[in-house]
């Protein structure tokens, strides 16, 4: 029953992700790994309720199948995170795996639908070497794919902190949970049953259809306009170390001392950091600059990335109309609001990091 309940859940899924508008290539690749999930679920049915005995081409097509999930988290994953069209020939060398255990099963799939049978009720009599070696495949590959997917995420966040004032629903936490959820589906896989192993499967098709089906990549509505004298701008894919990243951009000390008071009188001046949504290609195309050498400017000369940089301005800005008597009718929240937070646990965070107190408890200290 329970691998009806998740063929069932994945082939709704693949129906509403037919009917989206204005798929993207992640979408595409969600799709495909609600289809896969459809037939391995329908093939261990096939096996559990004794479908197979009774048609034996069936049996053994499910080998390949747990060596696709961990390949497609990644596909999918890095398609969220970086925006960047995965060519045939970049997601081939990822379906080696699956592929290699196709083609090491081809003796089995060659025998007749009796002597499939015999070997299946006799456990694999025969054929322990390929459940050995399909094991062992599952696990590495199981494990590296979780690892990869999760660093592409944690790369990504950086990335995200230097691009925009705002990173909520940008920072993919869901898709980290996500990939612990495989990672979890793995474990159940080494100590468990099959009936376990897919009720962690229709728990995890459940989390799927909640958060991934109407998600956009991050950087799906960035104007890639051409800055003056620079090339298109494109989300940059950096490591945590700028320092690295920055020594060949060329930027000399006395231009980026220039970027650097630009900068500071245009958010004093227009107030910039008011705009939830602000972003550093925003800052870059009214300087003039390439976004990569804005953000060297905030980094060196801030000591932070450009998401804690405007934040810690929202905060000076509130503690600025807080401070004046017309405002104490508002709430805090309000200001904040206005200020450019655009929820309660950024304002509280970014408060208590610049002051070192909560607003509750600064608020009663300048009262008292």
């Amino acid at each position: 029953m329970v691998f009806i309940i998740g063929a069932t859940l994945a082939a709704f899924l693949c129906f509403l992700l037919l009917l989206k508008k204005q798929k993207t290539q992640s979408d595409h690749i969600l799709w495909v790994w609600m289809a896969v999930l459809v037939l391995h679920q329908g093939l261990m049915f096939a096996n559990s309720s004794g479908l197979g005995l009774r048609m034996p081409h069936l049996l053994g097509l499910s080998f390949p199948f747990p060596l696709f999930h961990g390949v497609l988290l990644y596909l999918y994953t890095r398609s969220m995170t970086t925006g960047e069209l995965l060519s045939f020939q970049k997601i081939l060398p990822h379906l080696l795996s699956p592929i290699l255990m196709l083609a090491l099963a081809l003796p089995f799939y060659l025998l007749s639908g009796n002597e499939k049978i015999a070997v299946f009720e006799a456990d694999g009599k025969g054929y322990e070497w390929y459940n050995t070696l399909k094991q062992v495949m599952i696990l590495i590959s199981g494990v590296g794919y979780v690892l990869g997917s999760l660093r592409l995420i944690r790369r990504h966040r950086v990335v995200v902190e230097n691009e925009y004032s705002n990173t909520d629903h940008k920072t993919l936490r869901w898709l980290e949970y996500l990939s612990a959820g495989l990672a979890v589906l793995w474990c159940l896989v080494a100590f468990f049953d099959d009936t376990v192993i897919f009720s962690g499967v229709v728990l995890f098709v459940l989390f799927i259809g909640f958060y991934g089906i109407n998600q956009l990549p991050v950087f799906h509505a960035l104007d890639l306009e051409k800055t003056k004298g620079d090339a298109p701008y494109q989300a940059a894919q950096s490591s945590p170390n700028d320092t690295v990243r920055y020594a060949k951009s060329g930027l000399k000390s006395a231009e980026a001392d220039r970027i650097y008071a630009q900068l500071s009188s245009l958010m004093e001046e227009k107030k910039l950091y008011k705009k939830p949504e602000l972003a550093i290609a925003d800052l870059a195309t009214l300087l003039g600059i390439h976004p990569n050498h804005l953000s060297q400017v905030i980094n060196d000369r801030e000591q932070q990335n450009f998401y804690n940089y405007v934040n810690m301005l929202r905060v000076k800005e509130f503690l600025r109309v807080a401070d004046q008597p017309a405002n104490r009718p508002l709430t805090l929240l309000a200001i904040a609001f206005d200020c450019g937070f655009n929820s309660k646990s950024t304002f509280n965070k970014y408060f208590k990091l610049f002051t070192g107190k909560t607003p509750t408890e600064y608020f009663e200290q300048t009262t008292n």
